[in-house]
């Protein structure tokens, strides 16, 4: 069945990215703000429904007013299925950019990109992320600055909790939950040396795939710049990690 579904679901998910690309060039610059994040969550929802990803929501997600969105990182849907419930301005690393058709299109999105290991990168990053709490969007976050499998998280880093802290901006973790079946998996995880290419085989010849989006209590803006960001970065990563370890 998988192979049959295959050139399927590449066909519809190339023909859609391109669509996107299409948008970004051609329509996101005649339109406002808020026209921009409808069109992403609505363009996204159909991107996972091409790729027969289902989401489940679970919690309150906040999606109104600035706010920092931190996840665990499992695949390179994370940033679709996050913005199939809100419009988000996601961080990621700079090699993304370079993904084809991807690449380009999460950057006309709006990504923010650092180039980890230049000196100034944080400070260039944690600049446009205050410029986007300003207009009151929503900033996502992967703190564990790489994917894992899926059943466990990886040590949260702080720096780019500062940007937030220092906009006064509420804070609220998320959990991604990846499921085949029914049942918690790692088949769909985008990890070690695995291309693009493997990844999507995976992905387009399964079916019963789930994401759950599980969304923490939010911490408010005072209570994050009481924390300071280390200790805001252990609390987010300490919600999320009770929600996705599997013992």
């Amino acid at each position: 069945m998988g192979f049959l579904l295959f050139p399927f679901r590449l066909v519809l998910l190339i023909s859609w990215v391109l669509g996107g690309l299409a948008t970004v060039v051609l329509v996101f610059p005649a339109v406002r703000l808020r026209q921009r994040q409808w069109l992403i969550r609505n363009w996204s929802r159909v991107l996972m429904a091409c790729c027969g990803v289902k989401i489940r929501v679970r919690g309150q997600p906040k999606t109104e007013g600035a706010v920092l969105w931190v996840s665990n990182h499992v695949s390179w849907v994370d940033i679709f299925v996050l913005d199939s419930v809100r419009a988000v301005s996601f961080i990621a690393k700079s090699d993304i950019r370079k993904w084809p058709l991807l690449g380009w299109l999460v950057a006309g999105a709006g990504t923010l990109f650092i180039e980890r290991g230049r000196r100034h990168a944080v400070r260039a990053v944690g600049h446009q992320m205050s410029e986007r709490f300003a207009r009151g969007e929503a900033v996502g976050l992967f703190p564990e600055s790489t994917t894992s499998l899926g059943l466990t998280v990886l040590p949260f880093h702080s720096s780019l909790f500062e940007p937030a802290l220092r906009a006064g901006v509420d804070i609220q973790p998320v959990a991604l939950l990846f499921l085949h079946r029914g049942r918690r998996t790692t088949r769909y995880a985008f990890v070690g040396d695995q291309s693009l290419a493997h990844n999507l085989w995976y992905l387009l010849t399964s079916t019963g795939k789930v994401v759950e989006v599980v969304f923490c209590p939010v911490t408010s803006a005072a209570e994050a710049a009481q924390l300071g960001r280390v200790a805001m970065a252990e609390r987010a990563e300490r919600m999320i990690r009770d929600i996705v370890n599997v013992e």
